[in-house]
């Protein structure tokens, strides 16, 4: 039981800190303006959850390119010190090579998760708003994958079958995920 609770909050805390550590990492990677000073920007909410594990890594670990590493770094050492402190928990025993790639794996699936929840939101989003600030980041993030889909995928007029699409990859993605875990 004690591990049970253990995992459900070790989870919340290092879903939302990695998942804001990812985001911003793929923010970078779009060249979107995070606006640490403009308290109605997304950075004012992603910079305070990651600032204090992702700069004090930026000093050791450089971009490359537009792709800041030290974000995705501070998002699998998280994951990592999740694992590590389950496995303490539960009496495994030492330090195994299998927890680094059992800490990328969640990382992927964590990475994965959050493209889906993106493409929902981005779907009820079109249903009900236009024009928000909220739908502009949604779409600048989502647009991205769904332009190489709509690529393949003929246009229906007014049915856009895409987000479907992009959801059965990203579920595959993550059953093939999940059968690397085990």
């Amino acid at each position: 039981m004690l591990i049970q609770i253990a995992n459900l909050i070790l989870q919340v805390l290092v879903s939302i800190v990695a998942g804001a550590c990812l985001l911003r990492c793929y923010l970078q990677w779009l060249a979107f303006n995070l606006g640490a000073g403009q308290s109605k920007s997304i950075g004012a909410y992603i910079l305070p959850l990651s600032n204090w594990i992702v700069l004090p890594l930026r000093r050791f670990i450089p971009s490359i390119g537009r792709f800041d590493l030290a974000n995705c770094v501070a998002a699998y050492l998280l994951i990592l010190a999740k694992i590590a402190i389950l496995l303490f928990i539960s009496g495994a025993p030492s330090i195994d090579i299998s927890w680094l790639a059992l800490a990328l794996v969640d990382m992927l699936n964590l990475t994965l998760s959050g493209l889906i929840g993106l493409v929902f939101v981005s779907i009820i989003l079109s249903w009900v708003g236009t024009g928000t600030q909220i739908q502009f980041l949604v779409s600048l993030l989502v647009n991205p994958l769904l332009a190489s889909i709509r690529r393949v995928i003929p246009n229906f007029g007014a049915l856009d079958l895409s987000p479907l699409a992009l959801l059965l990859i990203l579920q595959i993605l993550q059953i093939v995920l999940g059968n690397l875990k085990i």
